[in-house]
């Protein structure tokens, strides 16, 4: 498992965004976006974080 912070999530929308881009990287089981607390935790094997990087980007954000 790994947590990252993600900047400019705010809403529920945000958090379904960043999981269903980051939920698409192969050997991702489950992600967990919180845009209250801005984290977002991965579980899964065989992914890296640039992987994880850019699936944020591709919705619209960043890491922290």
């Amino acid at each position: 498992m790994k947590i990252y912070t993600v900047k400019g999530m705010t809403c529920a929308h945000c958090e379904k965004s960043v999981q269903e881009e980051v939920g698409e990287i192969t050997g991702v089981s489950s992600v967990t976006a919180n845009a209250t607390t801005g984290k977002v935790t991965v579980e899964g094997t065989d992914f890296n974080d640039e992987q994880v990087a850019e699936a944020i980007r591709e919705a619209g954000y960043e890491l922290a």
